[in-house]
């Protein structure tokens, strides 16, 4: 649980499993210390940015689909808690495998064959300099792209170069895997493929497709 005290509108939201569940592709201190430390720390930051704002009334959606009206620590801790709060979601102890329903249908439509956006997404993590996110995102045409930002950034935002709703998330921060992985950041993705909960992907989908 976190050590720090939330107050203002937005929550760290409580992991939706034990923090070691997801071993031995991630361990429980790298989730501890993601979780209660960093995310933590971004809802914290998020929320003392914009006290007495009219952002403390905004959804943190509506808050990265307008974040180039706000300060440069709105848009790195919203975008911070966005993507933290969308990440536990779509990982599962009983996560991997291979998509299913719509959600296969549409990445065979849109990429040919699974392996094929496999490869692209595990690229777009692997090329991202530095810090940053690879995503599968849902574009206003209705199409499956894959894409990355920098830092806490996310395709929601109007200052993202892909712009879209994103689907799934992988975190490539190196303090998501290095006390496991050191510098392998290769080794990390492909251990990410057996914790992503498709059903929350196939959810994430419908939201869109509405």
């Amino acid at each position: 649980m976190p050590t720090m005290t939330m107050t203002g509108p937005f929550k760290l939201p409580e992991l939706p499993y034990a923090a070691n569940s997801l071993e031995p592709y991630i361990d429980s201190k790298i989730m501890e210390i993601h979780h209660d430390k960093h995310h933590g720390g971004y809802v914290a930051n998020l929320n003392s940015a914009i006290a007495g704002t009219e952002a403390e009334n905004a959804s943190i959606e509506d808050i990265c689909r307008q974040v180039s009206k706000y300060p440069a620590v709105v848009r790195n801790n919203g975008g911070g808690h966005y993507n933290h709060a969308m990440l536990w979601t779509i990982m599962s102890p009983e996560g991997g495998g291979t998509p299913h329903g719509d959600l296969l249908n549409f990445i065979n439509d849109s990429f040919g064959f699974f392996e094929t956006f496999k490869k692209q997404f595990s690229e777009a993590g692997m090329n991202r300099f530095g810090s940053g996110w690879a995503w599968l995102i849902v574009d206003d045409s209705k199409r499956l792209v894959v894409c990355s930002t920098s830092n806490q950034d996310n395709p929601l935002m109007d200052v993202a170069p892909v712009k879209g709703f994103p689907i799934l998330g992988m975190d490539v921060w190196e303090h998501a895997y290095y006390l496991k992985y050191q510098n392998r950041r290769a080794d990390y993705i492909t251990a990410f493929w057996n914790l992503i909960n498709w059903d929350e992907v196939n959810r994430r989908l419908a939201m869109v497709m509405e």
